[in-house]
């Protein structure tokens, strides 16, 4: 059987800062652990980065690879028109471009953008009650959590403004009928909190595929307790790192063991 290779991938610009490779680097680990977790969709779906710098361009992968392929230097660099800015040997997915534009334009702090397809953020986000308060990790999430209604694939522009206002200042959404989205200011925020909304989902199945008689909710002092404490601000650890820079840490090692080359 003859392996067909992809075509030869470049760096979308010929000349970059060792910021946006640091920043390149940091969204294909990105892509390789959701493949590792398994929340791959062949390639579809996608995580975003905010190139630093004065122009608004983020990184998007390769229309064409899967994420198990994505490397730092194969990833595309688009402006917030969708225009590709530089080279490249392969497009964006449109409906990519139409949900993580619209997102990188209205929040600043969304420097990484995570939107997954996984089979059990789909249940969910078409469950009518979305995700239940049925553990701790759910408790975690809903205090920021948002819903934005499905009204078919995502290709047109108006649906960009219909998104932000549904997001407004959350870091989690449920796009109902769809499947998952998280931000963050940094790779370790995002990844951290895509984690935490896909494992609540993939708990709610589980729970709720023993039925629904008998299923703790947790009771309303503890939701308002948890609520309190998620919003309370962390202290930094030694060295000022805080929680989603360890888990970071940690999950760029464990992408270097199993996944390597996504620095390439």
């Amino acid at each position: 059987m003859t392996v067909l290779a992809h075509p030869p991938l470049r760096q979308s610009s010929p000349a970059m800062s060792a910021e946006e490779w640091a920043v390149r680097v940091d969204l294909a680990a990105f892509y390789r652990l959701a493949a590792l977790y398994g929340w791959d969709d062949l390639i579809a779906t996608h995580i975003s980065a905010r190139v630093p710098g004065p122009a608004h361009h983020f990184l998007i992968n390769p229309f064409g690879l899967m994420f198990e392929e994505v490397t730092a230097s194969s990833l595309v660099k688009v402006d917030l028109d969708g225009k590709i800015v530089g080279e490249n040997a392969y497009g964006i997915n449109y409906a990519g471009f139409v949900i993580h534009s619209a997102i990188h334009a209205a929040r600043p702090d969304a420097l990484f953008i995570a939107h997954f397809h996984s089979p059990d953020g789909m249940a969910v986000s078409a469950h009518a009650e979305g995700l239940l308060p049925l553990n701790q990790r759910a408790l975690t999430v809903i205090p920021s959590l948002s819903y934005h209604d499905y009204v078919g694939i995502a290709l047109e522009l108006d649906e960009r403004e219909r998104l932000i206002a549904d997001l407004g200042d959350t870091n989690f959404m449920l796009l109902r009928n769809h499947g998952t989205l998280a931000l963050g200011r940094t790779a370790g925020a995002a990844w951290g909190r895509i984690y935490q909304l896909e494992s609540a989902c993939t708990a709610q199945i589980r729970t709720l595929s023993i039925g629904r008689e008998n299923v703790l909710i947790a009771p309303a002092e503890a939701q308002d307790a948890v609520r309190r404490q998620v919003r309370r601000k962390r202290k930094p650890v030694e060295g000022g790192r805080d929680i989603h820079d360890l888990i970071w840490e940690a999950s760029l090692r464990k992408a270097a063991r199993l996944s390597p080359g996504f620095d390439a």
